[in-house]
């Protein structure tokens, strides 16, 4: 009798998902993370609102950027932040981690309760027990998917920060998963049912869709209730006329439950015009006009539609060709298997899922892959049940374009150990990651089985020795000493803002004091005279406030230039995020301290 094979261990799988969890944890409060601008004007907003003591109207010191983003969002950072009293990155950042976690928790359950026949290790084996082995497969399936989502850049970018794409994907997504529920699973059957008939069941739903929206805009109830109202058909078991009209009915009140609670906050704002002008005319239907037409931005403008496409790949970032991969291997499926095609309920949900949400935001003049990603749950758990069957080439391409970056980033961390930025143990980690994802990157060459999970171990790699190389930036010993932060407080300073609410971060450095901004690439004429030369301008500033942050003008400036005549109360590093056109070339890529890394000052006027 021949002895039956041993089913693979599930820690290493387990233990991958811990390391990716663990990844969103690490330097969550660094300024570094991963995110955009629209981060600090949120936040700015949010601090100003908490220092009002009322909970509207929204509060804010940017011109037209006050009613930007729903209060729900700002309400949930006020409270994080124990209405000023814990104003830390961390604290405001904690609440998205929360929501991606949840989220990530219902894809490795779903992908769990699919996994029994989609993929082929799901399956039993020769020799193998069939509960044994099922239970094994699909629990590979759901540790996938789950490190699939966390792996998305989408996710790692504006699934950790003080965003609105984590709280909105949960609650937008949770109907659609609990009808995956019930169209999945061996007990799939006996949900003979139209889910969706029952009014307290819509209602639940139109709850869910109303918090989602609360947290970025009403317009999110467009792609939101059309792909809930589209699963209902698509998975229904049966589907009559009169099915068909109860599923359009309870939708359509799943939509108006939504859209009425998103309308309390014109009933509850004291200001409901400027919410009008500011919200819905400025901030969302004037993602629907443009200058030349519609059409004409449409197909020839900044953000064409078939741009929308790649929506998915580039949300998936440096997994963007294993997902190109899957969608080109899907679509060569679909056409060869045309006449005999078939799909589950729960993989019709899918579907609709990840295209309703596609071709609804192919329709705003203004387009960006970030608007699908309430949709990416879907892709990382199709993705997990068909992973095995994705040509291998994708992955291969992948970890060929996953080795210069971990080199990269490594050789940043040994130049910052060379600056004595960064400590010898710092350094050591940074070193320790990037050899972890450079060893997944040969292991999966060489051995071609491997070439997939490599791939997926080498990106995580990537965040990891990104977040250990920021590590050092984020230190108190990298910023301005405490005798300074505490003696300068009350004062006015000018700090340097390249990007729209971009000096809110200072308030994190020198807080206690009235910040102003000046433009730092010359972007804003009439922004405090960025005209005058670097010099002049240095003096202008001093001479208008009380101190003035001031960055290296170049890297030959080993002193501020307004020394003797000023004060120097303080140095720090800074990292340039915005390049002009050739400050980076193919000569000096390979030294970061070029282009990369520049001294920032705290300077005020010599007293007397």
């Amino acid at each position: 009798m021949m002895p039956h094979p041993r089913l693979a261990p599930a820690w290493p799988w387990i233990a991958l998902v811990l390391v990716a969890a663990a990844l969103y944890l690490f330097e969550l409060g660094s300024p570094y993370a991963p995110t955009n601008g629209d981060e600090m004007v949120y936040i700015h907003i949010a601090r100003l609102t908490a220092a009002s003591d009322h909970w509207l109207p929204l509060a804010s010191d940017i011109v037209n950027m006050r009613n930007t983003k729903p209060p729900l969002l700002f309400w949930q950072a006020m409270v994080a932040g124990d209405w000023g009293h814990n104003w830390s990155l961390l604290a405001l950042r904690l609440p998205s981690v929360v929501y991606t976690f949840l989220t990530t928790a219902l894809v490795a359950l779903m992908a769990y309760r699919m996994g029994g026949g989609e993929t082929g290790r799901a399956d039993p084996q020769p020799g193998h027990t069939h509960a044994g082995s099922l239970a094994g497969g699909r629990l590979r399936v759901a540790c996938l998917a789950a490190v699939l989502y966390l792996a998305f850049f989408s996710t790692f970018r504006y699934g950790r920060v003080y965003l609105t794409s984590a709280p909105e994907t949960f609650w937008l997504s949770l109907p659609l998963f609990w009808l995956l529920w019930l169209r999945s699973g061996s007990d799939a059957t006996t949900h003979n049912d139209v889910y969706g008939a029952g009014w307290l069941a819509a209602t639940l739903a139109g709850i869910c869709l109303g918090i989602g929206m609360a947290y970025k805009s009403f317009a999110l109830v467009a792609p939101a209730a059309a792909a809930l109202w589209c699963a209902l058909l698509v998975s229904a078991p049966r589907l009559q006329w009169r099915d068909t009209v109860r599923i359009t009915a309870t939708s359509s009140w799943s939509a108006a439950i939504g859209l009425g609670l998103f309308a309390l906050w014109f009933v509850i704002d004291p200001d409901p015009s400027a919410v009008w002008n500011e919200f819905v005319v400025g901030e969302n239907a004037g993602k629907m006009s443009g200058e030349n037409g519609y059409w004409h931005a449409a197909l020839f403008g900044v953000y064409p539609m078939w741009t929308q496409l790649l929506a998915y790949p580039e949300n998936a970032g440096l997994l963007f060709f294993v997902v190109l991969g899957w969608m080109l291997f899907g679509a060569v499926r679909a056409f060869k298997r045309r006449n005999s095609l078939q799909l589950s309920p729960a993989q019709r949900i899918l579907l609709v899922w990840l295209l309703v949400w596609l071709v609804v935001f192919t329709l705003p003049s203004q387009r960006s892959a970030r608007y699908v990603i309430p949709a990416m749950p879907a892709l990382a758990i199709w993705m997990a049940l068909t992973w095995d069957k994705i040509p291998k080439v994708w992955f291969w391409i992948t970890l060929l374009i996953l080795a210069p970056a971990l080199v990269m980033l490594a050789r940043i961390g040994w130049v910052m150990g060379e600056l004595q930025i960064a400590s010898s143990t710092q350094l050591i980690l940074t070193l320790l990651a990037a050899s972890v994802g450079l060893i997944a990157l040969l292991a999966g060459g060489i051995v071609p089985r491997w070439s997939r999970n490599a791939s997926l171990v080498a990106c995580l790699a990537v965040y990891a020795t990104f977040s250990a190389m920021v590590a050092p930036l984020s230190t108190p010993e990298v910023g301005y000493s405490d005798t300074v932060r505490n003696q300068w407080q009350g004062r006015r300073i000018a700090v340097p803002n390249g990007f729209t609410g971009q000096y809110e971060r200072f308030n994190f450095i020198l807080p206690g004091n009235t910040l102003v901004p000046y433009d730092s690439d010359g972007r804003n004429t009439g922004a405090l005279q960025p005209e005058l030369a670097p010099e002049e301008r240095l003096r202008f500033l001093l001479s208008q406030f009380d101190a003035v942050v001031w960055v290296q003008d170049s890297l030959d400036q080993t002193n501020p230039s307004c020394l003797p005549s000023c004060q120097l109360l303080g140095a720090r590093w800074h990292v340039k995020s915005r390049h002009k056109s050739g400050e980076v070339t193919l000569q000096n890529v390979w030294y970061p301290q070029q282009w990369l890394f520049r001294r920032e000052w705290l300077l005020a006027r010599q007293p007397g």
